[in-house]
């Protein structure tokens, strides 16, 4: 605070009394200290606020912004947006995939693909954290009639030999086992990854046994950068795939389902029925175009930005069992005398976002709208609680 009242009252007296308002405020705003000092008092308007809550926090950027506006576009009802079928279609080619559904959300894409896979009365089996399971809303009994089967994995995965021991026999007394749904990466597992063989794996266990294989991706873009794979790696693993544009991507909104041109004809039905078919959708498109185009590979910057966050926490004595950091989120539990929601509370202090996941939970998620000098003013802020 010192170096920042010094150097106010040196610009004060350099000042011509009649044009301290304007011209003292323009200088201000223009020297790189303003930006940069974290000792100075304003130095909080430049970064009002530091969020990890979610990367779906993200604005869009200048250059994102430019392809929203110059969108070409139609109706998409009727499959006339360019936008629309280009970002499709991409998307599709880029996993090696025949078809893509753009969809509002990664909820309903992922609804959409349970409906898809299943009858009424028939099972999903999927990990006991999975978002299909834990954070859309009951969907998969609302509207696919289906009841769940969790495993508990590790961190957000399972394994083959869970996936086979949770099939049900043929007995009209059980439901009949139906669909698999991985998550990848794991929100709740911190970020965590499959390696490819275990889904190579799980693969084998569906098709001996009848059982379509889905992908929630929400962050797998995620998972493909920090293991180096290739998308159509997964392309030729799974009978569908759900991506996120809206999460580590940065775009405003919008996930896409991909699968076979049968799945995806039916598939566009049942959006239309959920509500989700929109018009001149293109708008929206083009940034998610934009995203699948340049903000892939610039994930690994969250990563590091993650990694860093972690180190910084796991000096603290009242921070128990950081999840092994893979990508961009951190989950960590705190000890029995600092709550996760007093955590919480200290961090808004200094205008830093989280979330307790749990009573002793505190989740924490890079982006590309969290920069170097953020992580470096979090670590700092970690360094004084």
């Amino acid at each position: 605070m010192k170096c920042f009242c010094k150097k106010i009252y040196k610009i004060l007296s350099q000042t011509i009394a009649t044009s301290i308002t304007c011209s003292c405020i323009t200088y201000i705003f223009q020297l790189n200290w303003f930006w940069n000092e974290p000792d100075c008092a304003l130095y909080y308007i430049r970064y009002m606020t530091i969020d990890f809550r979610s990367d779906t926090v993200t604005r869009p950027s200048p250059s994102m912004t430019d392809a929203i506006k110059n969108a070409q576009v139609g109706d998409d009802v009727f499959g006339e947006d360019p936008s629309i079928n280009n970002l499709e279609a991409f998307a599709a080619d880029m996993f090696g995939m025949e078809s893509g559904l753009f969809c509002p959300s990664g909820t309903m894409s992922n609804q959409i693909a349970i409906k898809c896979h299943t009858q009424p009365a028939e099972e999903v089996i999927c990990e006991r954290q999975s978002h299909i399971y834990q954070y859309e809303g009951g969907g998969i009994a609302f509207n696919s009639g289906c009841q769940v089967k969790l495993i508990e994995g590790n961190r957000g995965r399972i394994s083959a030999e869970q996936v086979a021991a949770a099939i049900n026999p043929d007995d009209i007394h059980k439901a009949k086992s139906r669909l698999v749904s991985l998550e990848n990466t794991a929100n709740r597992g911190g970020g965590s990854c499959y390696e490819m063989n275990e889904i190579l794996n799980i693969r084998e266990v569906c098709e001996e046994n009848g059982l379509s294989l889905h992908l929630d991706g929400a962050r797998l873009f995620n998972a493909m950068v920090a293991k180096m794979q290739n998308p159509r790696d997964f392309g030729n693993l799974f009978d569908s795939i759900s991506i996120c544009l809206s999460k580590s991507l940065g775009a405003p909104v919008g996930s896409i389902l991909l699968g076979k041109n049968d799945f995806i004809k039916k598939a566009r039905r049942f959006r239309k029925i959920m509500g989700g078919g929109m018009r001149q959708s293109g708008i929206v498109g083009a940034a998610g175009l934009y995203a699948l185009q340049h903000n892939i590979d610039r994930l690994a910057i969250d990563h590091e930005h993650a990694r860093q966050i972690a180190g910084a926490l796991s000096t603290k004595s009242f921070v128990e069992n950081i999840y092994p950091v893979e990508t961009n989120i951190i989950i960590f539990n705190v000890s029995a005398s600092y709550s996760a929601k007093k955590l919480v509370e200290d961090f808004r202090k200094y205008n830093i976002l989280t979330v307790a996941i749990s009573g002793n939970q505190v989740r924490m998620v890079t982006h590309l709208d969290i920069t170097a000098d953020m992580v470096k003013t979090t670590c700092g802020v970690i360094d004084k609680l």
